[in-house]
């Protein structure tokens, strides 16, 4: 059966480790849970009949919402393709500064905020998501000349997802978000990495997540695993995670990163992937 793919490129996308990650995933379970579900790999590899997904980033979380409705994919489709014959330099800038004038903002329908979000995405430089301080899109102009906002066959495969099963799409805080996991159900934690320098590209929010709010995420992953839910957690290979996680499974594995604003910086580099039960990878192989 074909599935969806990440229909945007985004910090931390998973693409490069589903394969590995997979091997982790329980073999059965209820619910599924991604409170960072960023580009969704996981959640479209997966394909559960029933999720909540969430993120931080309103705008993401928007494109989601509006890609699952019949008016909202036909709208944002439309949008895209005007926007692919107008693209330039001074096009981008147009949709990019939108943003920095608040009311033009908030006047714009959630369909022109979706495709805002998915051509910016695809028109600017290394598909970064960033934004400084007043929440304002900062990331400079890609200098391609022409570009393809998507791909029409696999953002159906997202529609069609989407509309056949139960996906519950919020933007709220990571806790906020699983609040309501039972025994049984599958949480899937992709949060921004840790890191030993403060190279790591997490400034996809307008608040960074910093080492207390790793400290607060552990323990809401312990009250999870006490809950009786499966859960699953990525991050850098750090000190600090390892002191965090100490008292689960903890898989040291080697990952391709492509997104940093800092193109010396992409590269291999050892992630974990952390988890509150047992799988035999003997039988993986």
């Amino acid at each position: 059966m074909l599935k969806a793919k990440p229909f945007v490129k985004w910090a931390g996308g998973k693409r490069q480790i589903i394969d590995k990650l997979l091997k982790h995933v329980p073999i059965e379970y209820n619910t599924y849970y991604e409170p960072f579900v960023g580009g969704g790999a996981l959640l479209f590899e997966l394909s559960p009949k029933n999720a909540v997904i969430n993120d931080s980033n309103k705008e993401l979380i928007n494109v989601y919402k509006m890609i699952s409705t019949d008016n909202g994919y036909e709208e944002v489709v439309k949008l895209l393709n005007n926007y692919e014959k107008k693209h330039s330099e001074k096009f981008f800038y147009q949709i990019r500064n939108i943003d920095k004038d608040k009311k033009k903002f908030e006047k714009l329908t959630d369909a022109e905020r979706a495709a805002r979000t998915i051509y910016l995405n695809k028109a600017c430089f290394n598909g970064l998501y960033r934004v400084n301080s007043k929440g304002e899109f900062n990331v400079p102009f890609n200098k391609k000349t022409k570009i393809n906002t998507y791909d029409s066959q696999n953002m159906i495969l997202a529609y069609v997802y989407f509309q056949a099963n139960n996906i519950k799409m919020l933007s709220v805080d990571f806790e906020e978000a699983v609040k309501d996991a039972k025994k049984g159900d599958f949480i899937y934690f992709d949060p921004p990495y840790d890191s030993e320098n403060k190279d790591t590209f997490n400034s996809y929010t307008e608040d960074g997540f910093g080492k207390d709010e790793q400290i607060r995420l552990a323990k809401v992953y312990k009250e999870l695993a006490d809950r009786g839910c499966y859960v699953m957690l990525s991050n850098h290979n750090t000190t600090l995670i390892n002191e965090l996680y100490k008292d689960y499974n903890i898989n040291v594995i080697t990952a391709k990163r492509n997104i940093n604003s800092k193109g010396e910086k992409r590269g291999a580099v050892e992630e974990v992937i952390i988890t509150n039960y047992t799988i035999d990878l003997s039988l993986e192989d």
